[in-house]
């Protein structure tokens, strides 16, 4: 039997709601079609131990494994089955990046597809995205990872709605990114988080962000951990409603500037320890 855990985020920033972009141009291709793989039906399952055919610079770590967890979580060398979410930093020191950690069950509803690849037509996609957003960093990608949730439902659900989401990990081999999409948000909790069978809401929300494991790196997206999560398919730090894209290869530190907004300008001004500190103080 499930329990749940309650922890208290404080979060402040500013958070820009735009209208949403078209789902053909939000999402990287997926499915069976594209060569993915397909997690098992399982509550609180994962993907098998995948081997990287690069390794995958992590805030100055290298990880040459990662598993596709179904509760909405891309872990490096261990698996993750917690259903109920943590916000970050985390105390166990466990690196993912969480696309939205919440207690997903594709028993009830959905699918999970993953992949590694160095498909030309996406790589030069994904090239261009991150040369849009991060003007000052010399990128092309040689590698990307894209995990996608599509249409899953929640744990114990009593509805239809399901949640349709993305995370690519891309590298040149020596410079990495994370890029977040989110399609459609229907729900936010599972029912042993605490949430309503018949809603998806309430309890203890979904979590976003990416957690490097060294007490210093990491980034809660605005709303995790709350009832307003579910509006993350409306903001962006990059100016494009429903995607977050982090440089994660190295934290680049201005201990007296303001928490990064929304503009691809600094997009590429991650949080580090110093700004975050002031941030979840406040």
């Amino acid at each position: 039997m499930k329990s749940s855990f309650v922890f208290l985020l404080l979060m402040s920033g500013v958070v820009v709601n735009i209208e949403p972009t078209p789902e053909a141009a939000l999402l990287y291709p997926y499915g069976l079609d594209k060569g993915d793989s397909k997690n098992p039906k399982l509550d609180d399952g994962t993907s098998k131990r995948v081997v990287l055919s690069v390794p995958f610079s992590f805030y100055g770590k290298e990880y040459e494994t990662l598993y596709v967890n179904n509760n909405g979580v891309i872990s490096f060398d261990t698996p993750v089955k917690q259903y109920t979410p943590d916000p970050f930093p985390l105390a166990d020191g466990r690196p993912f990046v969480a696309p939205y950690w919440g207690d997903v069950d594709n028993v009830l509803g959905g699918e999970i597809f993953y992949r590694q690849t160095t498909d030309p037509a996406l790589l030069k996609l994904i090239t261009q995205h991150i040369n849009q957003y991060f003007p000052s960093i010399p990128f092309t990608a040689t590698w990307a990872f894209v995990a996608t949730w599509d249409h899953v439902a929640y744990y114990d659900s009593r509805s239809n709605k399901g949640n349709t989401f993305q995370a690519a990990l891309t590298t040149n081999t020596k410079t990495s990114f994370v890029i977040l999409n989110y399609k459609d948000i229907q729900w936010t909790t599972g029912v042993a988080s605490g949430g309503d069978p018949k809603t998806g809401l309430g309890g203890t929300p979904a979590h976003a962000g990416f957690n490097s494991g060294d007490e210093t790196n990491y980034y809660n997206i605005p709303g995790s951990r709350t009832d307003a999560i579910i509006n993350i398919t409306t903001t962006s730090n990059v100016n494009v409603p429903g995607r977050w894209v982090f440089q994660i290869s190295q934290c680049i530190t201005h201990p007296t500037d303001p928490i990064p907004m929304v503009t691809p300008s600094n997009a590429l001004n991650n949080l580090c320890q110093s700004n975050k500190t002031a941030a979840e103080t406040s």
